[in-house]
């Protein structure tokens, strides 16, 4: 029986998610939360739906095509099918192995012409490792460069399971005092560090992607204590430090969760920031 997955989108012609154009898969579920996170339907392993109410132009077509008449959703898909407001989606799917990689193959050409390649993320891709394992399979068997997005809060043995599988680490850093990534993400960083040391003396290509919230790590000192951590450990082939963002703050209240809310950075904070690493 062929390993499936549960993955909530899958994004064509992505240029942020590692070198070149790149087709990236969402992994549904995560074992953390971030309070700052940009795509809270990913944090729940299963399937849900998500109602836009500022779309919603109050036509009555979800109720009336609703075999329970909204009174109890069981996921079948009806009421976003036939919204003319694309105010309700699923966000959720059992998918295969050959479902995702048929997506894949369809952006082969866009890969080959600018070096990009599958990007797997989350929520947190690692917590699906067979199925993840699987796909990174499928796509060395069809020359398909990989990346693995994660936040690292995994046992180091699923590392093991695809090493040799994945070309490129793309690794979040969040903080690096363990109390305060425990009070904003729900969990301590010793983990999540221990799997990083150990993942850079493999010598394998890793990105460290480090979101700059304000009031959270956006100083100098954090900054500090995460490159004297490389000093110690060795170095990531790149640092990238990515200002948060407002613009997944509306997803909350399609689930029905009220969203932190944090001020952007500026320019000049974040070019403060970059100089610790330069």
């Amino acid at each position: 029986m062929e390993k499936g997955g549960v993955i909530f989108n899958i994004e064509h012609s992505s240029f942020v998610d590692g070198p070149g154009i790149r087709t990236t898969v969402f992994f549904k579920g995560c074992n953390l939360r971030c309070a700052w996170c940009h795509n809270p339907e990913s944090q729940s392993f299963l399937p849900q739906m998500m109602i836009y109410k500022e779309k919603c132009v109050s036509c009555g077509r979800c109720k009336e095509k609703c075999p329970s008449g909204l009174e109890n959703c069981t996921l079948c898909g009806a009421c976003a099918l036939y919204c003319p407001a694309d105010a309700r989606r699923i966000k959720g799917k059992n998918y295969t192995v050959e479902e995702v990689l048929d997506e894949l193959l369809s952006d082969a050409p866009f890969y080959e012409s600018s070096g990009g390649g599958a990007t797997f993320s989350g929520g947190e891709c690692m917590l699906q490792i067979d199925f993840l394992a699987e796909m990174l399979k499928k796509c060395k068997e069809n020359s398909i460069h990989t990346a693995v997005d994660t936040a690292g809060h995994v046992p180091y043995e699923s590392f093991e399971k695809i090493l040799d599988l994945t070309d490129i680490f793309l690794y979040d850093v969040k903080c690096f005092d363990s109390e305060k990534h425990k009070k904003y993400t729900g969990v301590g960083n010793e983990l999540i560090l221990e799997n990083l040391a150990k993942l850079l003396r493999t010598g394998k290509r890793i990105w460290v992607r480090i979101p700059i919230i304000t009031g959270v790590n956006d100083s100098v000192d954090e900054m500090l204590a995460i490159k004297n951590f490389f000093d110690e450990r060795g170095h990531p082939e790149k640092i990238e430090l990515l200002p948060y963002h407002s613009m997944g703050e509306h997803k909350y209240a399609a689930i029905g969760r009220k969203a932190h809310i944090f001020s952007v950075p500026s320019e000049e904070k974040m070019a403060e920031l970059k100089r610790v690493f330069s």
